[in-house]
């Protein structure tokens, strides 16, 4: 059915009461008003509707490529693939226990402190052991316990922390458990290195801490670069626990 045929065929319609026929391009649009008129929209505002679709998906695209640590914890991805490295992943937890019992108790800060890392080795021995569908549970619990632990310490090395940090940090603790453990492990690493400056004492200790926390590091981002070397993971746990042991230096 070409053009005129479509004209003709509205003409009778015309002559009926009520009904209003208006040619028009399939690129354009059209409202009807309230008093029954109607409001012949143009090209631009197709346009306009199109460019914001486009910045919505452009928006959605980057954030769902944003960095591992802006995501929220959900599962491992990787680790404790036979018995033999499930075991070792247990008992390197361990250590965070025992540093939790041994850490200086003088004040309320630093026992929240010495507790929550009793709890980070309680977390990840549950997490390293369990299976099933609890296990992203357990997951999401271990990053969390750490995270806390590392507000807990920097709360007992300055009681003085803004309100907005800390508050911010008790939000964004059970969504971003690993961008809070990265901020308040910077603010520690800082504090350390100008008690270890002040104190002479503290240079041997500081220099250890220093050491493992590299090399944890590095076991952290080689258990995640790659996943099918077995043990990186409980290595990861052990320069992670001797670091922290150092820590507890600067509370006593």
């Amino acid at each position: 059915m070409g053009p005129e045929s479509q004209s003709n065929t509205g003409r009778p319609l015309e002559h009926m009461h009520g009904v209003h026929v208006v040619q028009h391009s399939p690129f354009e649009l059209e409202e009807i008003s309230q008093n029954g008129n109607f409001q012949q929209s143009t090209h631009g505002r197709l346009t306009i509707g199109v460019n914001q679709l486009l910045r919505v998906h452009t928006v959605q695209r980057v954030w769902q490529q944003r960095p591992s640590c802006l995501r929220p914890i959900n599962s491992c991805l990787h680790g404790d693939r036979h018995l033999a490295e499930r075991i070792a992943n247990v008992l390197t937890s361990i250590p965070f226990i025992a540093v939790g019992i041994q850490a200086p108790r003088k004040n309320l800060n630093s026992k929240l402190y010495a507790n929550s890392l009793i709890g980070v080795g309680i977390a990840s021995s549950l997490y390293h052991s369990s299976r099933g569908k609890w296990r992203k549970y357990l997951r999401w619990a271990d990053y969390t316990m750490i995270a806390t632990a590392t507000v807990c310490l920097s709360r007992a090395l300055r009681e003085e922390n803004p309100k907005l940090l800390m508050a911010a940090s008790a939000l964004c603790l059970p969504i971003q458990p690993l961008m809070v453990s990265a901020v308040h492990t910077g603010m520690m690493e800082v504090a350390f290195a100008r008690r270890a400056l002040e104190d002479p004492r503290l240079k041997v200790v500081h220099n250890v801490h220093k050491m493992s926390a590299l090399l944890g590091g590095a076991f952290f981002v080689a258990d995640d670069l790659f996943p099918e070397i077995p043990y990186l993971h409980a290595g990861w746990h052990l320069a992670a626990a001797i670091g922290v042991g150092a820590c507890n230096k600067l509370l006593e």
